[in-house]
């Protein structure tokens, strides 16, 4: 047994292993085998997607019953891809927020901020704790197929602007806030969902376009950050930035100061998976720092990274520290923004007459000409 203060036991790298998982779920209701897999692994969190919704109140059931299935000191996070636009997992009769794009258009900080509380109540009022947003990525590539208008403008200075007063709009709610996709995917002609893009800049020109974003987002006090998987070759030519220590450790912990927790994307896409070995993708994200792994679909492919992760901390010390340190920044995430925060609002805050008149005006004044 490896001793870290105190003996480690092999219950503990479990509960540690699958605190470092958000998983997936398959429908409207939980199966039974999705509970069962849950009251093994115990994961730290759960992410839904539009495959999920049905309405409202069905939102809210399935967030309340995943909760019950853990233990009231493991309380999970629960978590979305809320941005507007394109990226909106609950619909109507949730208010439908125009794209980012257009509060970047319109450039009203104090606007961005309003959006950032409304944002952050309705994602509240549905169950969640955690929403996938803001984009950090500055939209300086034309021919990306996935940033696009998710990106709040094209330059780095404008994207700042945004995003700081997001941050601090959804977090006033109550609401934990993401910054992605770490360092940058704004400048890729490719989809990390189904290749593995590849962004040819010097450093010089990263730290001008694709880090202040992220500066800005870490002096706003994001409570989480999202890496991409997406290779650069100025700063590691042979990893994506998920699974690279010299850019998640020396960049974004090191150089940034960054100490939260630190997602990975979607560990089911094609820039990572089948490319390289689950055990290899997990045990280099770790050395990396990445504190949490989403798992977004396959339960098998959950319940193998829960037992990679587990064998990890057996065989080699650092990665039961890593696991140690991933553990202690969810705590303190837990504790920062699960206690003593302001109540989540009742349902009839959904796409009421207020938020609805915002996003109408963003519409209106915020659309491209």
């Amino acid at each position: 047994m490896n001793v870290v203060g105190l003996t480690t036991t092999t219950a503990d790298r479990k509960r540690r292993a699958g605190q470092r998982l958000v998983i997936g779920v398959a429908g409207h209701a939980l199966t039974e085998e999705e509970r069962a897999f849950i009251r093994e692994v115990r994961p730290g969190g759960f992410v839904l997607f539009g495959r999920n919704v049905a309405e409202p109140k069905q939102v809210l059931e399935l967030n309340r019953e995943l909760a019950s299935l853990l233990p009231r000191e493991l309380p999970p996070i629960r978590t979305v891809d809320q941005e507007g636009g394109r990226v909106q997992r609950v619909r109507a009769p949730a208010t439908v927020w125009p794209p980012m794009r257009h509060l970047g258009n319109v450039n009203d900080p104090r606007l961005t901020r309003e959006v950032g509380v409304a944002l952050g109540r309705e994602v509240r009022a549905l169950g969640f704790d955690l929403d996938f947003a803001p984009v950090a990525d500055v939209d300086s590539n034309p021919k990306n197929p996935v940033i696009g208008d998710r990106s709040f403008a094209r330059k780095a200075g404008d994207v700042c602007a945004q995003i700081t007063a997001l941050i601090e709009g959804m977090q006033e709610a109550g609401c934990i806030a993401c910054a992605k996709h770490f360092p940058g995917h704004g400048d890729t002609s490719v989809d990390s969902h189904l290749d593995l893009p590849i962004v040819e800049k010097e450093p010089p020109e990263l730290d001008e376009v694709e880090l202040p974003p992220f500066r800005a987002a870490i002096a706003a006090g994001v409570g989480t950050v999202m890496t991409a998987h997406v290779v650069f070759p100025a700063w590691d030519e042979d990893r994506p930035a998920t699974m690279s220590s010299r850019i998640v450790r020396g960049q974004l912990r090191e150089r940034l100061g960054y100490g939260g927790v630190i997602f990975s994307d979607d560990m089911e896409m094609k820039a990572v998976r089948g490319r390289y070995p689950l055990d290899l993708q997990l045990r280099e994200a770790s050395a990396a720092s990445v504190d949490v792994f989403l798992m977004c679909k396959e339960l098998t492919l959950a319940h193998e990274a829960w037992e990679v992760l587990v064998r990890l901390q057996e065989e080699d010390k650092r990665q039961e520290d890593a696991a140690i340190d991933a553990d202690k920044r969810w705590q303190a995430l837990r504790e920062r923004f699960l206690k003593g925060g302001p109540p989540a609002m009742g349902l009839e805050v959904l796409g009421c007459p207020e938020h609805q008149l915002l996003a109408a005006r963003i519409r209106a004044q915020g659309a491209d000409s």
